[in-house]
């Protein structure tokens, strides 16, 4: 793989960048705090704007690494963090990344986690050179894997019991797609 680390990337409605400290406030306000996000998630709902400060402190010192793949998703509209999408799990020998994405509830159902999904997957098939592009998520949240069959990836099985967010052990439900489904995609 060619790593390249996080670029900025831009679609007609979003702005994908890294993420700097400054964006704690929306981040926060959109996001970290917002209960309906965090069901779904790993890290805990954030309590104040300085947990998320911290955790974006984390985020922005690994993006020294060129296989930090982690993007600030700016909706250009109202011009503030409004999510994140990220490929944190990269696994060289074989080619592949894991990516992980979540915007605020607000803008549930709007195409917008799609658009910016296509856009990451052009990157990382195009200029990273990754030959497989994999994601999971809780089977209790099946519009997470509406999106990933938008953009073209398969359902590849659930491995029972896989996961474990804030609502505890979750069957994990696995999508993929490799640049050569995605260059047939392309094609159209």
């Amino acid at each position: 793989m060619n790593h390249q680390g996080t670029k900025t990337m831009e679609t007609a409605r979003l702005l994908l960048r890294r993420f700097t400290v400054g964006d704690a406030r929306s981040f926060f306000q959109n996001v970290t705090s917002d209960p309906e996000v965090n069901r779904y998630l790993t890290w805990p709902l954030h309590e104040n704007v300085e947990d998320t400060q911290k955790i974006l402190s984390e985020w922005t010192e690994r993006y020294a690494n060129p296989e930090r793949y982690c993007w600030a998703i700016v909706l250009k509209e109202v011009e503030e963090v409004i999510g994140t999408i990220a490929a944190p799990t990269v696994k060289n020998r074989t080619g592949a990344v894991e990516v992980t994405y979540c915007i605020g509830s607000r803008w549930w159902g709007q195409g917008i986690v799609p658009e910016a999904l296509q856009v990451v997957m052009q990157y990382l098939f195009e200029e990273v050179q990754v030959n497989r592009i994999e994601a999971g998520f809780d089977a209790n949240n099946p519009n997470s894997g509406r999106v990933m069959e938008k953009v073209g990836m398969q359902k590849e099985g659930i491995l029972r019991q896989a996961g474990k967010n804030n609502q505890g052990l979750f069957d994990l439900v696995f999508y993929s797609i490799l640049k050569d489904d995605w260059i047939t995609l392309q094609r159209g």
